[in-house]
């Protein structure tokens, strides 16, 4: 697991190559497992592979968000804000085994914030993506995950420049 967490980096540029529906599959059967507040999962997925959507999507944020457009899948994390008063550390969860476990199918990935992000004519992400997926007003979209293989190399991170000193024992 450690291994994984040092290879995993946020990849912008993804191959000419559609990732197989088998991947894809483990990646949604494991982010359905991800645990939540009293088991409510209150997270919804909205897969997106069709390339006009993903390049309308990619325009959903005024910066870091327009790579989109080339990524071959797009998972976007939505959640019911009804269910659970938790739910932004659930999905939080959600999406942090979605990336671990493209990272661990050879794929790379990258967040894309879109709770409390704006548009590049300063409407919110979310009203955009709300609207361009007709996403119903109960959810609130909190991110977009970019999955592809990675068009980029990137170093591992480094245990030597951990940042220990944020670790604190028994106080503060």
């Amino acid at each position: 697991m450690l291994d994984l967490l040092k290879q995993r980096r946020s990849i912008r540029k993804y191959q000419d190559r559609a990732v197989e529906q088998e991947k894809l599959d483990i990646i949604l059967k494991s982010a359905l497992l991800a645990p939540s507040s009293r088991g409510i999962r209150p997270w919804e997925f909205i897969v997106v592979t069709d390339k006009e959507i993903l390049e309308k999507l990619s325009q959903c944020k005024a910066h870091s968000s327009q790579f989109l457009k080339d990524a071959p899948l797009g998972i976007v994390v939505i959640a019911d804000m009804t269910a659970s008063d938790v739910w932004i550390e659930d999905v939080s969860i959600a999406s942090t085994i979605i990336q671990l476990t493209a990272q661990y199918l050879g794929l790379g990935s990258c967040w894309i914030q879109i709770r409390n992000r704006k548009t590049a004519d300063n409407k919110s992400s979310e009203d955009y993506v709300k609207e361009l997926l007709n996403i119903p007003e109960k959810y609130s979209v909190d991110n977009i995950i970019a999955i592809g293989y990675p068009g980029e190399q990137k170093k591992p991170y480094d245990e030597n420049a951990l940042l220990y000193d944020k670790v604190h024992m028994e106080r503060y």
